[in-house]
């Protein structure tokens, strides 16, 4: 038995819009269309765009003909907002549906203001229920009451429940359409049932989920398992073990669980363990790109400022933590202060100044870059932090030795070449401030993450700052202090 919302064509076709009989051969434009490197040729955007400006339709049909919907949507990301609904007029609901669900966030937020709700209602009518419910969640309340209220019933009722999940769970991530069978079924009875019932199964499945009377799922057949099997061999036989993803588990959660166990799909059950929706492998590729990009803007503290992201928007989303790090700065600067009188004596310690501190902030950026992947992969927990902890302090410790032997010679061969009388103490203090400062920034880096984890925080979002205000400290700290000890006796 089986739930499900028709999908009109393979993924894999272009869109299927009407060609002229006097229009250029497909494959000319396909080619034309790509790379080597699959992104869009700039010349066929240049198309695109000419065709709207001057509204000539037919060519628009013929451009957009050639091209896969990923294609499409990514070629929205180039045009204006003018040429945008010019491309709109002229795609229909079912080539609308295969495009939105490809679109940006915030390129799709724009598009979705100036699609009519009915004709956004009939899209959305072909889309399945999780690419449905995301693109629902993203309209305006009046806007999303309008295109609800023009859905049939059925569409409807698949959407409604999954948008009282919260953001970024199982249940706003799953698909309501799945394949279940009870596990008194044999291979021939599921198969035929599958070809009377053809036109109502999902488009694409890799399991079937054998349910028990009170509709739990209690394992799973995988597709090509069945089609290998003889007829008369009973469900409840041949089925393996699941894995159930609860509905209101974090979506990271389950793309660690899909990426540990190399699932293809899941079940997704309600608390009392009923089955409700599955999740597949393409929506967790969604989910993985979308933690990695969090993650590795928030290392340095931004947010994501999309092909249309405007100016005020940026600046609000950086501005914050650029003053925080120019507070920790100020602070780190502060001891610099304290040793200008020693630095009007000795003008060489202005000038290494900034090679310490820039050693230690890139060595710290490293140890916090491998810890922030190590927490988000489950490699660093409680019971190996000890181990990876004083492994990164030795790794700093070493890599300080080694850039202290570099540096110090070259600063003893240079100060001592000029005939300062000074050279070799210089380059010793400089040395002795590389090694401390490594040390320093592998211990920032590799505590920073952990302890904010530890705390409930996001050990991406402010790591860098923490790490930064260390090894500047100590960078300046280190280098003015072994100064003040070793030239000035």
């Amino acid at each position: 038995m089986s739930r499900d919302t028709d999908h009109p064509s393979d993924e894999t076709d272009t869109l299927d819009l009407p060609i002229p009989p006097d229009a250029e051969p497909e494959e000319d434009l396909e080619d034309l269309a790509l790379g080597e490197d699959y992104a869009l040729n700039p010349d066929f955007v240049a198309m695109v765009v000419d065709a709207a400006d001057r509204g000539d339709a037919e060519r628009l049909r013929e451009l957009l003909a050639a091209l896969h919907p990923a294609d499409v949507a990514d070629l929205m990301g180039f045009l204006s907002a003018g040429d945008r609904e010019e491309v709109l007029a002229h795609l229909d609901p079912e080539a609308l549906a295969e495009i939105i669900s490809e679109l940006d966030p915030e390129i799709r937020e724009d598009i979705l203001e100036h699609v009519p709700s009915a004709t956004l209602a009939k899209a959305l009518g072909e889309m399945d229920s999780d690419d449905a419910v995301d693109v629902v969640e993203d309209l305006e309340d009046d806007k999303r009451a309008q295109v609800l209220a023009a859905l049939p019933e059925v569409e409807r009722t698949a959407i409604e429940p999954s948008l009282a999940y919260e953001d970024e769970t199982a249940g706003r991530l799953m698909q309501r359409e799945v394949v279940w069978a009870p596990q008194f079924w044999t291979v021939g009875q599921t198969i035929d049932h599958f070809l009377k019932e053809g036109d109502d199964l999902p488009e694409l499945f890799f399991d079937i989920y054998v349910v028990d009377p009170s509709h739990k799922p209690v394992g799973a057949v995988p597709v090509s398992h069945l089609l290998r099997t003889k007829r008369d061999a009973s469900l409840a036989q041949m089925m393996e073990p699941v894995t159930e993803i609860p509905v209101e588990m974090d979506q990271e959660e389950v793309a660690y669980i899909f990426n540990k166990y190399h699932l293809i799909s899941a079940p997704v059950v309600e608390p009392g363990g009923r089955l409700v929706g599955q999740i597949t492998v393409d929506d967790i590729v969604g989910v993985i790109q979308e933690e990695s990009d969090e993650d590795i803007l928030a290392l340095a503290g931004v947010s994501d400022a999309g092909r249309d992201a405007d100016v005020p928007g940026i600046v609000k989303s950086r501005l914050p933590w650029l003053v925080i790090n120019l507070a920790t700065e100020t602070l780190a600067v502060c001891v610099v202060g304290i040793f200008q009188d020693m630095i009007a004596k000795v003008v060489a310690l202005a000038v290494l100044m900034p090679i310490v501190s820039s050693l230690g902030g890139n060595a710290g950026t490293q140890a916090l870059t491998v810890a922030v992947r190590a927490l988000a992969s489950r490699e660093l927990n409680a019971a190996n932090a000890v181990r990876i902890i004083w492994r990164e302090l030795i790794v700093g410790l070493l890599n300080g030795v080694a850039l202290a032997l570099v540096m110090g010679l070259s600063v003893y061969a240079w100060y001592h070449f000029q005939q300062d009388p000074l050279a070799f103490r210089l380059a010793l203090t400089m040395g002795l401030a590389i090694i401390a400062n490594l040390f320093v920034a592998a211990l920032a880096g590799i505590l920073a993450p952990i302890v904010l984890e530890r705390l409930g925080r996001d050990p991406a979002v402010s790591s860098s700052v923490m790490v930064t205000f260390a090894t500047d400290f100590m960078g300046f700290l280190a280098l003015l202090g072994i100064a003040s000890l070793i030239l000035l006796r």
